[in-house]
């Protein structure tokens, strides 16, 4: 019985360990908040560019409204982010360095292969430049992502995520 016990104690101890993510050790870039799983802080995600730049990345070559002609950027998927914070929730509110936010379904990240920017042209995107994150859709590859939805969707200088219900 002592044994059970003690495996049971390992079990949800390691379990615990699981849903924390490794501390940044450089600057924080992104904030996520919400209904997530995966904590590296009091309640939240916290993520600097090299644990970004761990995650699954993409790149999408599109024209947009913000740059004129056809531009590679790439980042981390958006899918590949929600799986790193454990994300439960329908909706994600992304909220810009000025506080710009826009309500993005997370579908959009998890169906469209949205890519959260952080490099325009094989460049690395400063604030200056729409960084240090700008979420991308695939415009030229799905004409109907064209649109002011979308676009109003494609927050840039992303600060924080906060996941919804």
């Amino acid at each position: 019985m002592k044994y059970l016990l003690f495996f049971v104690l390992s079990m949800s101890a390691s379990l615990l360990q699981a849903a924390e993510l490794p501390a940044p050790q450089g600057e924080v870039i992104l904030t996520v908040s919400g209904n997530i799983a995966h904590t590296n802080g009091n309640g939240v995600a916290r993520f600097d560019r090299a644990m970004l730049q761990d995650l699954q990345q993409g790149t999408i070559t599109t024209a947009t409204p913000w740059f004129e002609g056809t531009h590679d950027f790439s980042g981390p998927l958006g899918a590949a982010l929600l799986d790193a914070v454990g994300a439960q929730g329908a909706t994600l509110r992304v909220v810009a360095l000025n506080d710009y936010a826009a309500t993005v379904p997370a579908s959009d990240l998890r169906d469209l292969n949205v890519v959260l920017a952080t490099h325009l042209d094989g460049h690395l995107m400063s604030v200056r430049d729409k960084g240090p994150l700008f979420l991308i859709y695939p415009f030229d590859d799905n004409p109907d992502l064209f649109d002011e939805v979308y676009f109003g969707r494609s927050v840039w200088q992303i600060a924080k995520i906060d996941v919804g219900d």
